[in-house]
């Protein structure tokens, strides 16, 4: 983790098969006294169908988002195919967990 006060920013990247869940974060974030912000995310997971609307699945933790395109150039349908998603969570209502990403990219992993 590496944390810039000056900034008012923290970088944490997990490694690969970590499972920490987005509510884990939040509450270590709380814990100290901080506020989860808008946050950008890098997340690898499964594209979930649900009618019109698709959501991630994000590998370990299982947390699903909702995934919303930046774009409409960015298109989402790839179900059940393991993805790199890069995007944004926006900043939730207090006590809440971020349920969306806003995403700029997304990319089928190989």
């Amino acid at each position: 983790m590496d944390v810039s006060l000056e900034k008012g920013l923290a970088t944490v990247k997990l490694k690969q098969g970590n499972s920490v869940t987005l509510k884990q974060l939040q509450e270590a974030i709380t814990k100290n006294g901080f506020t989860m912000k808008e946050s950008k995310l890098v997340a690898v997971g499964k594209v979930i169908q649900n009618g019109s609307s698709a959501k991630l699945q994000i590998s370990g933790s299982n947390d699903v988002l909702a995934l919303i395109p930046e774009s409409a150039a960015v298109p989402a349908s790839t179900p059940s195919a393991t993805v790199v998603v890069e995007g944004s969570i926006p900043e939730a209502a207090k006590g809440r967990v971020p349920d969306s990403i806003r995403y700029r990219s997304l990319t089928v992993e190989k």
